[in-house]
């Protein structure tokens, strides 16, 4: 459930966000995405993410995975398995270019502050991963999210089966909001603000500020690098939505008090108003 250049399947998604006070960069939000793609295109296909962050980002806010491939499983795992005990169920130096363009897992990633600047640079893009992109998007992008940053994440089938989760970090444009980008249109053209849609999400969230016995610890692998594990939370609370009612098209949000209350019902689905 995301945007793509073209046609495609998406489910079982997983978002996170957590807001971390980082011993070397200071109060960021860590963003963490990870679903299983069918591209229905005839050629290459992409997902395109718009990241509230402040400042320029580059290749180096992009976390590699390595060895740690179900790091975002392990979340959903601890959510799910600290309900079903308490409830029963399961809850639901930066560049300068105006577009960077790099390799990180099986994507090649486009990312620009600037989305009309994007249809240039797809020459920069190896053949098998280049996809088609439809000039309604970027201008879409332009007009309901100004002030955020972009990335077009390239893939082929192949890429696809194989990808780990996608593990980015970022100053926020608002420290105290914690958003995961949700809104959903397969076609590649703009996504309908007024469309009612189906999720297939789980939700997550974290923050080093929680008070103790907050949320539900996650386990993580020994041999977790410790670089990784500088970025990712302790604990979280989040919610599987999937089961219930078709949602309004947007974005996953919640205040940072509302977060620490443990008050998952503040959780809003956030549509953007053009500017």
């Amino acid at each position: 459930m995301c945007i793509s250049t073209g046609a495609a399947d998406f489910s079982g998604t997983i978002v996170y966000c957590g807001r971390r006070d980082h011993p070397e960069h200071g109060l960021i939000h860590v963003l963490g995405y990870q679903n299983t793609a069918v591209n229905l295109a005839e050629g290459p296909n992409a997902m395109v993410l718009h990241l509230p962050a402040a400042g320029r980002l580059t290749e180096r806010h992009f976390l590699s995975a390595g060895r740690s491939a179900d790091v975002l499983r392990r979340m959903v795992d601890a959510v799910e398995s600290a309900a079903v005990r308490d409830e029963g169920i399961a809850w639901m130096g930066a560049e300068t270019a105006p577009v960077q363009v790099f390799e990180h897992d099986v994507y090649t990633v486009l990312l620009a502050d600037d989305p009309t600047a994007l249809p240039a640079a797809l020459d920069r893009v190896p053949a098998h991963r280049r996809p088609r992109l439809d000039p309604e998007l970027p201008r879409f992008y332009a007009e309901h999210f100004p002030g955020h940053t972009f990335a077009v994440c390239c893939f082929d089938n192949a890429d696809a089966r194989r990808a780990k989760p996608l593990l980015l970090w970022y100053p926020p444009l608002d420290p105290d909001r914690l958003t995961v980008p949700a809104l959903d249109c397969h076609t590649g053209g703009a996504p309908d603000l007024d469309a009612v849609v189906p999720v297939d999400h789980w939700v997550l969230f974290s923050s080093d500020q929680a008070p103790d016995g907050w949320g539900v610890p996650v386990g993580y692998p020994a041999d977790m690098r410790h670089r990784l594990r500088a970025f990712l939370p302790g604990a979280v609370m989040g919610r599987g939505y999937g089961d219930g009612p078709a949602l309004r098209n947007g974005d996953f949000s919640i205040g940072h008090r509302e977060l620490l209350d443990g008050d998952l019902d503040r959780v809003e689905r956030l549509t953007p108003a053009p500017r």
